[in-house]
């Protein structure tokens, strides 16, 4: 199993170190790096700008909210991004939520699956620059319908480096892991638990299985994100990760649509979800963090002293995951390495 690196999203401001951090996951022979956007900090520009540090290591984003922007921009930055470090660019993709795609960027959420199968089409034409960019979808046309009847089919400027860039589709639910199998080259789960393991692999078989489809089992790739947090005492571990469980599965999305509590439903812990969702959205957070059992924690995270992470990750190297994607500081990455080693 690789290792990447997650940086994640900015929160007030830019994380503390993650130069440092980015420099050392590529000393340590870690296979990639990710950032992430929400509603604040963007995805691309912090992966140029640190990326341009380094040398080897892929980089990756985890994701680009496709209601951010057209498919057309997003290709644009995937291809800048590909030249600029030389083919190592990995662009991930996701749908994000209602809450987000239609409170912060203003678009339509329905049909999240039939929306995401138009835009990675479209990126793959602009990417391959084999002809002008044409589609008459339903959620996108090239050239606009109905428009000003001026609109052209035009083909990017820019030469690809490479006429494919990988596409990773971050997916929670068995629909949209299903079409990361059929259309993209890997598949970006948040929180993934070896319990899950044949869930995710029976959604992943029915797109593989799909008239078309693009990659086999054996050339998929998926990088799971997973806290490892080394610490003599799992209790104290499992304090560092309790509050941004209780974020996502209480307050990332509307009580009605939350796929993140929706995640640890199915995982067997509805009733410990539900609970943590009416305490947080009733404004009660620290009760909701402490509604979290630890059990939870060590299903979706290593953590504890190196000698039980290295007899967890046992089970989590006969999944589906082909990387573990880690979050920290330098230090963090330098410890968890050589626990796992």
């Amino acid at each position: 199993m690789k290792l990447g690196y997650h940086i994640g999203y900015w929160s007030a401001g830019p994380p503390d170190g993650a130069l440092d951090a980015i420099v050392a996951a590529e000393q340590l022979g870690f296979d990639s790096v990710w950032t992430a956007e929400g509603y604040g900090s963007d995805a691309f520009t912090p992966l140029a700008w640190w990326g341009a540090a380094t040398s080897r290591i892929k980089l990756g984003t985890n994701i680009v909210q496709m209601s951010a922007r057209t498919p057309t921009a997003t290709a644009m930055s995937a291809l800048t991004l590909d030249h600029l470090s030389g083919g190592r660019f990995v662009l991930g993709l996701g749908a994000s939520g209602p809450q987000v795609v239609e409170g912060w960027y203003g678009q339509s959420y329905p049909r999240p699956l039939a929306r995401t199968r138009e835009y990675v089409e479209i990126v793959r034409k602009v990417v391959a620059r084999e002809a002008p960019v044409t589609l008459d979808g339903e959620f996108f046309q090239l050239p606009l319908r109905g428009g000003t009847g001026l609109g052209k089919p035009l083909k990017s400027t820019v030469h690809p480096l490479r006429t494919e860039i990988p596409i990773y589709l971050a997916a929670e639910g068995p629909k949209n892991v299903a079409l990361s199998a059929e259309i993209c080259d890997g598949w970006l789960p948040l929180f993934f638990s070896p319990k899950s393991d044949a869930f995710y692999r029976a959604a992943l078989d029915e797109g593989f299985a799909r008239p078309g489809a693009r990659r086999t089992r054996d050339d998929f790739e998926v990088a799971a994100s997973a806290p490892v947090i080394v610490h003599d005492d799992v209790e104290t571990a499992a304090d560092l990760i309790r509050p941004s469980l209780a974020l996502y599965i209480g307050g990332m999305g509307a009580k009605s649509v939350n796929f993140h509590h929706d995640v640890f439903a199915r995982m067997g812990y509805e009733d410990v979800a539900d609970k943590v969702q009416e305490l947080y959205l009733a404004g009660h957070k620290a009760d909701a963090t402490a509604a979290i059992p630890t059990s939870l924690v060590e299903d979706i995270a290593l953590i504890g002293p190196a000698a039980k992470i290295r007899d967890e990750l046992a089970a989590w190297e006969e999944t589906v995951v082909t990387t573990l994607l880690l979050r920290g500081d330098a230090a963090t990455l330098r410890a968890v390495t050589e626990a796992i080693s």
